[in-house]
């Protein structure tokens, strides 16, 4: 049997491929772009309210694609790119496959490091989150029955939601975590904090592992069986973070799925993140 990976024992090279997706997958470019055609079609053939504000800030904006039926269940994704970089307009693929299925769909932008800081970026998820559940209805969305999803960055601002004391109180039917990072502690060694520039304080205070849930929710965790071992440990230990609270989360290592083809999950009707959030949906 191999040999389990010691944190404390490997080079800073191993820790690069270990922590930061785009070195562990170089040819990511061509997984992102076998979605175009799909984010292509949902562009053409949805209806879509775009850039909505939730803010002052130009990145404080979402794309709402409204199902066919009023107060349709909502799902809401947060994309991933360590918190520094992509934009809702890449994720609209998201919307082409939960939207036919009569699901109103939110792809939600949020601000970017290093403009600001990942508390700033988690602020503005917060911010988001809470705007939608205020006026989802005014887009024919119900209200009282909303879930979300967030892949690699964008799963650490979906548990940040979960794990944040909204006053007045929000809650969700459901929420999916895709390939998360759930300590930055792991980036802050890697050429990724040459962006970020996260403080031990800022650090400490992002690590989701560190702080209960608020929202009681049905909860799903997937990452790829073909990403780093240590990358799939924070999957790992947030399913037990989890389940230590008393809750019955869901979780799944799939095979040959790496960082960005599990992305891809948002077409299989039979996978984990499509039945988790269907099912959220139906009650």
């Amino acid at each position: 049997m191999q040999q389990r990976l010691n944190k404390a024992q490997i080079s800073a090279a191993e820790w690069e491929i270990q922590f930061n997706p785009r070195a562990a997958t170089p040819d990511s470019e061509a997984y992102r772009a076998m979605l175009a055609p799909y984010n292509a079609a949902a562009v053409a053939e949805l209806r879509c309210h775009s850039d909505v504000s939730f803010g002052d800030h130009p990145l404080r904006n979402l794309d709402i694609f409204p199902a066919a039926s009023a107060h349709a269940p909502v799902h809401v994704f947060i994309h991933g790119g360590y918190w520094r970089s992509q934009d809702k307009a890449n994720f609209a693929f998201v919307a082409g496959a939960l939207v036919p299925m009569g699901i109103t769909t939110v792809i939600m932008n949020y601000e970017l490091c290093p403009e600001t800081d990942l508390n700033g970026v988690t602020s503005s998820a917060l911010d988001g989150f809470a705007w939608i559940s205020e006026h989802i209805g005014d887009y024919g969305g119900d209200p009282r029955n909303i879930s979300i999803s967030g892949h690699s960055a964008g799963a650490h601002l979906t548990a940040e939601i979960i794990a944040y004391d909204y006053s007045p109180s929000r809650a969700i039917s459901g929420a999916v975590m895709i390939s998360g990072v759930f300590d930055p502690a792991n980036v802050s060694k890697t050429s990724v904090n040459d962006v970020l520039c996260l403080s031990p304080e800022t650090i400490s205070r992002r690590n989701v592992l560190l702080r209960p849930t608020r929202m009681q929710a049905q909860t799903t965790i997937v990452v790829g069986g073909d990403e780093p071992e240590l990358w799939v440990d924070q999957s790992v230990d947030y399913y037990h973070h989890l389940r230590r609270q008393g809750m019955k989360p869901s979780l799944h290592v799939l095979p040959a799925l790496n960082h960005y083809n599990i992305l891809g999950l948002f077409h299989d009707p039979n996978g984990p993140v499509i039945e988790a959030i269907t099912s959220a949906a139906n009650g």
